[in-house]
Order: C-alpha cells, then structure tokens, then sequence
C-alpha cells in the first residue's frame, strides 16, 4: 500500500513537471525565434539557430523613421501616462486605506467594476469626445487616456500596498504637526517603495504594448509609438522581412526590460520593510517624523 501511493505520488508530480514544461516551452519558443531571427540573415518563421551571425536586421531598423522617432514618442506617452497614474492613485487610494466610511467599499466595487469594461467598448464614445474636446490627434489627449484607462486597477493596488503602512507611524507625525499630504509624501510613500514600483512597473508595461489607443487616438504619423509603427513591417512593406521585425521587437522591449531591472532591487525588499515598519511603529513611534528642532515628546 505505501508503495502504490508513493507510486501514485511520482506519477502525479512527473505529469505536473511535464505539464510545466509544454507551457515553459510555449513562452520560451517565441522568445527563442525574436532573439535567433534577429540576428540571422535569412530569418524566417522556423525556430532555428543561425547559420551566420550578422547586425545588419538591427542596421536596417535603427533609423529615425523606424525606431528613433516612434521610440521617442512611445516613451513621451508611456512615461507621461505612468506618472500621472501613480500620482493620482497615491493620492485618491490614501483617504480610502486611512479614513473609513460607508462609502469606501462600494467605491471599490466599482473601481474594480471599472477594470473589466474592454477598451473596445469605450473608444467609441471617447473618440467622439476628443473630438468635441480638441484633443484628437494630441499627445496630452492620448496621455491623458491611457492614465485614465490605468488609474482604476492602480487605485486598487496602491490601496493595498498602502494598508501595509502601521498608521502609528503617520500618528507620530501628526502630532510633531504634520499635515496628511507630509506624512503622505515623507512615511507613507518612502515604506511602501515596492507598492510604487508595482503599479509603475504594471502601468507602464500596460500602456507600451498598447496599440488599439494610440491607433485610435493619434492621426499624424509622426506622432505615432513603437507599438503602432511596428504595423509598417506588415502593412506598407508588402514581403514581411522577419528577421528586421525580430530586431525592432528586440528594441521595442529593451526599455520594458530595463525599467524593470531598475526596480527589481526595491520589489525584493517589500516584506522586510512592511514588518521593520510595524516593529519601529509600536516600539519608537514617537521618534518618527520628527523633524530637527522639535520635541519627540507626544
């Protein structure tokens, strides 16, 4: 009996190992082509590895028309649209993790209401009001929607990261006379690092792959992202050149990939900071947010 459980068991884990793999094989084969195909000259849509190393997909794409001028318009909108998010989510999750009221969960029912509607259904009534708004064909107007489109989801995840925060903390400034937009800003924020760099990570990895909105949106060529102008390979080129596509996605990522490294350090310290913040609040509240010159006495 113990043997045909245990055998039972080794079967159960091979099968569960064997499924992970088809599914590892799945994300990983695409990933394998983009890399192999950009640096082969005569890529096509088989996964093989090279016959001759060569730079010339990437020598054919790095030109203003390309990459440069998408790539810069693409970091002008995601990165505008990212802070404007996390602002806006700090500043409207605060009062919902720090003041109770009745009114709280249903807000939040709605907020996670609001992240299920598909940006397919709302861009018709949104392009009609751009347009009697004179924002169409704008990079503030598109700026302006891509936070809008983020804020819901990340209201609800810095609401979560901010309950976190001991409030005793922001009690022990409060009664060294700060306000709630300084204890926000100079306790709240600083401890809850790892929640920002989530809901900036999300939203700016959200709003760079995004092509339906700034499709929409935007009319001037020269104004459109990376996300949209890698329609050109497909679209205005007739033959698909694969291995030019696979360099372009390979630049397209590189910012993704480095914001991501940026804040990697801070998204591996979150668990240490929530419990050393919990720690300090009940032990030496009363130190904390004290600024020089002023009594530690509450």
């Amino acid at each position: 009996m113990p043997r045909t459980l245990g055998s039972r068991r080794t079967a159960h884990r091979l099968a569960a190992d064997a499924g992970l793999l088809v599914v590892a094989a799945a994300f990983a084969l695409p990933l394998a082509w983009v890399v192999l195909s950009a640096l082969d000259p005569h890529a096509g849509l088989d996964v093989k590895v090279p016959d001759g190393l060569t730079l010339d997909n990437f020598d054919a794409v790095l030109t203003p028309d390309i990459t440069y001028t998408p790539l810069l318009n693409s970091l002008i909108l995601c990165g505008g649209g990212t802070l404007l998010t996390v602002v806006c989510a700090a500043l409207a999750a605060y009062p919902l993790s720090r003041f109770r009221s009745r009114l709280n969960r249903p807000f939040l029912l709605t907020i996670l209401f609001a992240t299920c509607l598909p940006i397919t259904a709302i861009m018709v009534p949104v392009y009609a009001l751009f347009v009697r708004v004179n924002l169409i064909d704008t990079t503030q107007g598109t700026i302006f929607f891509f936070a809008a489109s983020q804020l819901p989801f990340a209201i609800w995840l810095m609401k979560n990261f901010m309950d976190g925060v001991p409030k005793e903390l922001e009690e022990a400034a409060w009664t060294d006379g700060a306000s709630s937009l300084q204890s926000l800003l100079r306790i709240v924020l600083p401890l809850m690092g790892p929640g920002v760099a989530v809901v900036t990570v999300f939203s700016f990895v959200m709003m760079w792959g995004n092509f339906f909105v700034p499709f929409m949106l935007l009319l001037t060529p020269d104004q459109m992202p990376a996300s949209v102008s890698i329609n050109d390979f497909f679209g205005n080129r007739g033959t698909v050149v694969y291995g030019q596509l696979a360099a372009f996605s390979v630049i397209y990522s590189t910012p993704v990939i480095l914001l991501y490294v940026l804040v990697a350090r801070r998204l591996g310290g979150g668990s240490r900071w929530a419990g050393r913040s919990r720690g300090e609040g009940r032990a030496g509240g009363q130190r904390v947010g004290a600024g020089p010159g002023r009594h530690t006495n509450a």
